[in-house]
């Protein structure tokens, strides 16, 4: 018996995640995406950046990088809640008055697509323009940058 209720469970919660449903997916999109702010650092980056732009440089290094590590962690919380509460309504973002839907990066810096053979539009050349490494800050070297 403890068997059969607990393979019941298991297909049941299967079967719930396997469904589909667009807003499902989206919402654990959107957690996934704010689950790897800590490696990204684009909200400790754009409020260090802020920060020194607005209050001065010494601002950008005390307040903008405290500021910046708690919408880090604030945004992997929401991230980790958004992953587990994924199959469940409502599907809308939370906290959006802190933090934006959207994951941000500083004034200075706009990623582009990784470089790689999936994304590249001449792959009979071999090569393609795109960002090599756009997770490691400081590494904006791009091949074949024409705009």
């Amino acid at each position: 018996m403890r068997k059969t209720l607990s393979l019941l469970a298991a297909v049941a919660m299967a079967g719930l995640m396997a469904t589909g449903c667009a807003n499902t997916e989206k919402k654990f999109g959107r957690g996934m995406t704010n689950i790897m702010e800590p490696l990204r650092m684009g909200e400790l980056r754009r409020s260090m950046e802020q920060s020194a732009l607005f209050a001065g440089p010494d601002a950008g290094y005390g307040t903008g990088f405290i500021r910046g590590i708690n919408k880090t962690l604030a945004r992997t919380g929401i991230g980790v809640y958004e992953m587990v509460t994924a199959p469940f309504p409502p599907y809308d973002p939370v906290c959006t008055d802190y933090l934006t839907p959207q994951p941000l990066y500083p004034d200075s810096y706009k990623p582009t697509l990784v470089e790689d053979s999936t994304f590249a539009t001449d792959t009979n050349l071999g090569f393609s323009g795109g960002d090599v490494n756009p997770l490691m800050p400081g590494s904006r070297f791009r091949i074949f940058d024409t705009h």
